[in-house]
């Protein structure tokens, strides 16, 4: 049924002007808004990721949006430059380290999490 059908994917933020000056004003990516208070992120590829505003937005307890990138130090390095925190976690054998990043070593790739403004939990992690 959908198999030649294109999608996106979409979350909410309590904030636009805070998810906007995030997005675009920390994290570079191109955004477009329209009429509707509707922000389109333009993500690399051609994926776009629609950011809506929702008074009673709850953040998401899940990770809402994975940048790939190639080196996660130096991502991780440049962005807590520009002021983002870390998430820490520990699943027993897996944890992250001081910086934040959990290292695959052969369980999957390395990872970062963090925060946009409205809570919402997005990550960094190696391309393959």
């Amino acid at each position: 049924m959908f198999k030649d059908t294109k999608a996106f994917s979409g979350f909410s933020v309590n904030d636009m002007q805070k998810a906007k000056e995030f997005y675009h004003g920390t994290l570079g990516i191109e955004v477009e808004e329209n009429n509707m208070g509707i922000m389109t992120l333009k993500i690399a590829g051609g994926a776009d990721v629609v950011v809506y505003p929702k008074p009673n937005h709850e953040p998401a307890t899940f990770t809402i949006l994975n940048f790939t990138v190639g080196d996660v130090d130096k991502t991780v390095d440049e962005l807590i430059a520009a002021g983002i925190t870390f998430e820490q976690y520990d699943f027993g054998d897996m944890k992250t380290d001081e910086k934040g990043i959990m290292r695959g070593n052969g369980y999957g790739p390395d990872i970062a999490w963090f925060k946009d403004p409205a809570g919402n939990i997005l990550s960094v992690l190696k391309k393959d």
